[in-house]
């Protein structure tokens, strides 16, 4: 082994620098035939892997910093939907919902000359109420008469407005005949919907013959 390390030493440096690269070529080769090679397919799977969960563990923080805003979201959407079921009267509360109405014509000082309810509407969940209306009064009472409907707490929407046949008479103010068409709305519970699928189905195909 001495004999072996005093040749080295009496080698030409630039002979000791060659032999030093190859021994270092050398072990780097086998390192990559043995070990390297073999498993760089693993090595890829591996790499392949880690990025996938990578991906997925940012998904996951994303999707936990919203879980918050969500449930507040869910929660406008549950009160708004509250809401709009507390505006929409069934079918029990309807006779009083159109006597609130006439009653209100009457407190803003309007003789009544018609108060009419008309067929129900049917759409996919709700129907509708139509009410045929044909007032006496004053412009100014019966603009009372509108601004007080808007205030009820259920929907109420009023349309096909027309005035005419002022009534003159001295020291009184003018009278106008006032008609309208007020229409409020009504939940359809789940007997009421089948039963009027059913009754659509029959028309088509009573139709369809």
């Amino acid at each position: 082994m001495n004999d072996l390390v005093d040749r080295l030493m009496d080698m030409p440096v630039r002979q000791r620098v060659l032999m030093l690269v190859g021994f270092v070529f050398m072990v780097f080769f086998a390192y990559a035939y043995f070990i390297y090679w073999p498993r760089a397919d693993q090595i890829d799977q591996l790499r392949a892997d880690l990025q996938t969960k990578v991906e997925d563990l940012e998904k996951k923080k994303a999707l936990a910093a919203n879980l918050s805003k969500a449930k507040a979201e869910l929660e406008d959407l549950r009160a708004a939907l509250r809401k709009a079921v507390a505006q929409l009267p069934d079918t029990k509360e309807i006779p009083d919902l159109l006597s609130g109405i006439s009653a209100v014509a009457r407190e803003s000082g309007l003789e009544i000359a018609q108060f009419r309810q008309r067929p129900e509407i049917y759409r996919d969940f709700y129907a509708e109420v139509p009410v045929e209306i044909l007032v006496r009064g004053t412009y100014f009472q019966v603009e009372e008469f509108f601004n007080q409907v808007a205030e009820l707490t259920r929907i109420v929407n009023v349309k096909d407005i027309g005035m005419k046949g002022p009534n003159v008479v001295e020291e009184d103010p003018v009278k106008l005949q006032t008609s309208c068409s007020a229409t409020t709305f009504r939940f359809l519970d789940e007997e009421e919907r089948e039963r009027i699928r059913q009754e659509r189905e029959a028309k088509k195909k009573g139709k369809k013959r």
